[in-house]
């Protein structure tokens, strides 16, 4: 997957063949935020414009930004996984948080 980022911001850039233009999404928010461009300076700028374009109407407007994320996470698990997760955390001498939060940064990364 090819992203880019700005402010804190990161959006999926994916090549439209149809219309010869780079197009991207901002990623992680509700609000659908997106932009295009011809070329790779075309789409950077046009990235940056619409983070300050997004965070300049939401001051205009009284409403908070959306960040990507709040860094709080509730999952359902089968309860067979949930039992495996503990063991594993507290065999490397983690908190199931401390363990899950290596696991999904490991994954991510990958």
């Amino acid at each position: 997957m090819n992203t880019m980022t700005c402010k804190g911001y990161t959006a999926r850039v994916e090549f439209d063949e149809r219309d010869a233009i780079f197009a991207g999404r901002i990623l992680g928010i509700a609000d659908v935020i997106g932009f295009h461009g011809e070329t790779v300076a075309e789409l950077r700028a046009a990235f940056e414009e619409a983070v300050e374009d997004y965070l300049t109407t939401c001051a205009q407007i009284g409403k908070q930004p959306l960040k990507p994320v709040s860094g709080n996470m509730m999952l359902r698990v089968p309860p067979e996984v949930h039992l495996q997760a503990q063991i594993a955390a507290q065999a490397h001498g983690q908190s199931l948080n401390q363990w899950a939060a290596e696991a999904f940064r490991k994954a991510a990364l990958a």
